[in-house]
């Protein structure tokens, strides 16, 4: 489980695709400082198993599923990627509950600058998740925890504060590109115990 608070930007060193699935490596270091094999780690809010791990690098494995619902089999040599470690029981929760499952993607339609190192995102997003969105509610935006500011139909806008902006791969991105998202679980186990009433 993660909180949507990215520790780390890290980058890619390769990808590898196999008969099935493919081999990610990211370079990183303080993702690292506590990690063993096994260890769970979001890498653009989807959580991955780190099976090598070195002094300033991981790998883990993408199973076909997790290429076919995330953004991260279009990820190349030197791509940025947002990455945070597991929460740990005794921590704060400064973001919210984000389990690193990715929902599906959105496309990013537009990210604007509002003065003052502020930035206004919008993003479009699947029509079949957009029950589970509300407005001041969190989204999980390729691992970032956000707060939405507004939702019309399938449009969901975000206002990225200053070190959000710095500190993710946001100011990297382009119209168009894919983002992971991850919706509310709450949302999603509620709706499942409504429909048996």
């Amino acid at each position: 489980m993660f909180t949507g608070i990215i520790e780390e930007l890290g980058r890619v060193i390769s990808l590898d695709a196999g008969s099935a699935g493919a081999r990610l490596v990211i370079g990183c270091k303080s993702t690292l400082q506590d990690a063993a094999i096994g260890a769970s780690i979001a890498v653009n809010g989807t959580c991955l198993t780190a099976v090598e791990l070195a002094e300033d690098h991981f790998a883990a494995d993408l199973a076909p599923e997790t290429l076919a619902r995330t953004n991260l089999g279009a990820l190349h040599e030197g791509s940025a990627v947002n990455l945070e470690r597991p929460l740990r029981a005794n921590a704060r929760l400064d973001g919210h509950f984000v389990l690193g499952h990715v929902d599906g993607t959105a496309e990013l339609v537009s990210l604007t600058a509002l003065g003052n190192d502020n930035w206004w995102l919008k993003i479009l997003v699947p029509e079949e998740l957009t029950r589970y969105i509300v407005e001041k509610g969190s989204l999980a935006v390729d691992g970032m925890s956000l707060t939405v500011a507004a939702i019309q139909d399938r449009e969901v806008g975000f206002t990225i504060i200053p070190h959000t902006y710095k500190n993710t791969t946001l100011h990297g991105y382009q119209a168009g590109a894919n983002i992971n998202i991850e919706v509310d679980i709450l949302a999603k186990h509620l709706e499942k115990l409504t429909q048996k009433c």
